[in-house]
């Protein structure tokens, strides 16, 4: 069976194609889930990656589950809990394996991003998104709700409000309106999609990666975490980060005034 992920690294940037284009890149009923995981347990390994793009082939972004699945779960021959356990030990562990990614992960979202496939990018901590994008929590336009994480994503991304509005009614938004609601940071030509996104994956990966992992970490943390809990991390990530060589060479450089060379070290 072909790899649904193409896994490519380019200097210190790692780009993740979901390669299904045929079927829109489905997040189930292949392994696309196995695939994921295995590329973040491989940037996980290696240090050498200080920034990962994930988009899709073809003319979607993701669009989600499979329909086929679905059948499959809606016959009533397939009992409630073995459902609870394909969910738990599938398409669950993707939020979890990208929330704890020390990597900053930018979703290029070149097309349709559907159900998972919104919440896929939701996962990311950044969202660019082509003029041809488009978005939507549509869980409910097939009587079920997002199983994957999303009700835990999509208003940390967009607040509460609109997180509601999009998965109660299941509408579909462009690219536009996805940025004058916060859920992309910016929209390009779709020409430009793969560049910007590269752009920002090298101004990123010019920085020192161990401060940005930390960084990465308090941002993710702070999400659910009491203020004074949070002080309390940061003040140990910050006494790790004072002893780094790349904190001496950032500081040593400021005051040469040329450009520092960082090794993650």
């Amino acid at each position: 069976m072909t790899s649904f992920l193409r896994y490519e690294q380019q200097g210190h940037i790692v780009t993740l194609t979901m390669n299904e284009p045929q079927r829109r890149n489905p997040l189930t009923g292949n392994t696309a889930v196995a695939d994921f995981l295995e590329a973040i347990d491989r940037i996980h390994r290696d240090a050498s990656v200080r920034a990962v793009i994930i988009t899709g082939a073809g003319t979607a972004f993701s669009s989600g589950g499979n329909i086929r699945d679905m059948e499959r779960q809606a016959s009533g021959q397939v009992p409630g809990m073995e459902i609870r356990q394909d969910y738990r030990l599938g398409i669950q562990r993707l939020p979890l394996a990208l929330f704890n990614l020390e990597v900053p992960v930018i979703a290029a979202v070149n097309g349709a991003a559907m159900g998972a496939g919104l919440d896929l990018a939701c996962m990311c901590d950044m969202r660019i998104a082509s003029e041809q994008a488009q978005f939507a929590e549509s869980f409910v336009k097939l009587g079920i709700i997002p199983g994957d994480g999303g009700a835990w994503l999509l208003p940390r991304v967009i607040g509460l409000a609109r997180a509601a509005e999009l998965t109660f009614t299941g509408q579909v938004i462009d690219a536009r309106q996805a940025l004058e609601w916060n859920l992309v940071s910016r929209v390009v030509p779709p020409d430009q999609l793969l560049p910007t996104a590269n752009e920002l994956a090298e101004r990123i990966a010019a920085n020192p990666p161990h401060a940005v992992r930390l960084a990465k970490r308090l941002l993710r943390e702070a999400l659910h975490t009491r203020l004074d809990t949070l002080l309390e991390l940061s003040a140990g990530f910050q006494a790790l980060s004072h002893q780094t060589s790349d904190h001496r060479e950032a500081v040593s450089a400021f005051l040469d005034k040329r450009k520092p060379e960082f090794t993650g070290s």
